[in-house]
Parts: C-alpha cells; structure tokens; sequence
C-alpha cells in the first residue's frame, strides 16, 4: 500500500473524529507513526462503540490493515529512471579519469581570464575555448 492511500485513509479518519468526537488528529503523522495510528485507532474504537458511530469503527480498521502493510516504493517512470543511471554512470566515469583541459602540445585550451572594468584579473570570469564563443 502507497503512503498516499495511508494518507487518504488518515484524513477520513482524521474528519470523522473531529465531526463524531471533537478530536483533531495530525493527518501525516497518523499515516507515518505507527504508534501514533496504534493510539488513534484504539481511541476511535473507543469512541465508536460509546456513540454507537459504526463508520468510525471500520474506518479505524481500515487504517489498521493500512499500517500493517509496508509502503510500496513510488513509481517513478523509465524515462527518470534511465536519467539516473546515466548521471551516475558519468559521474563514476568522471571520477576516474582527470578532465581534460590540455592540448596536444601540453598548453591550456582556456584563454586567459578577462580583466575586469579596474583592470585586475576575474579568476571566475567566463573563458572561451581557443577564443571561440
């Protein structure tokens, strides 16, 4: 069961016992904490068979079986996958071998630095490779 479903069934459960009870709940804790949804769950079948409130009884239940189920990963589609693994895949590959920044003859293939308008050095300014822009 996703988060999301556990989610939906805590924000039920969270507007029936506000309406049934005056209890106000913290819906995304009660779908994350399983003792804090153990204690809700227990409280609203408390207050179901007080008030005779059958709806919140088995929405209780329901959260229940929802906590005992782990959470299935989130689907995330192919397209997003296969980015991933090329951005690691790279990055590896980048660790591995040192980028090159030299030409044949051993010189830089950056230009030098632009100065700036007081006419020192930017050591960050932008670098065009081999005076192409």
């Amino acid at each position: 069961m996703s988060s999301n479903e556990k989610l939906a069934i805590a924000a039920h459960l969270h507007v029936l016992m506000r309406r049934k009870t005056g209890r106000v709940t913290d819906t995304e804790w009660l779908a994350s904490n399983p003792a804090y949804a153990a204690e809700i769950i227990r409280l609203a079948h408390l207050k179901a068979a007080e008030g005779g409130h059958d709806d919140l009884g088995q929405l209780a239940d329901r959260l229940e079986a929802a906590m005992a189920v782990a959470d299935t990963p989130a689907y995330r589609p192919l397209a997003q996958r296969l980015t991933e693994a090329a951005r690691e895949h790279n990055a590896r590959a980048q660790g591995a071998r040192p980028a090159l920044s030299f030409d044949a003859s051993g010189n830089s293939i950056f230009g030098d630095s632009q100065p700036g308008a007081d006419g020192t050095q930017r050591p960050n300014a932008p670098r065009y490779i081999k005076g192409l822009r």
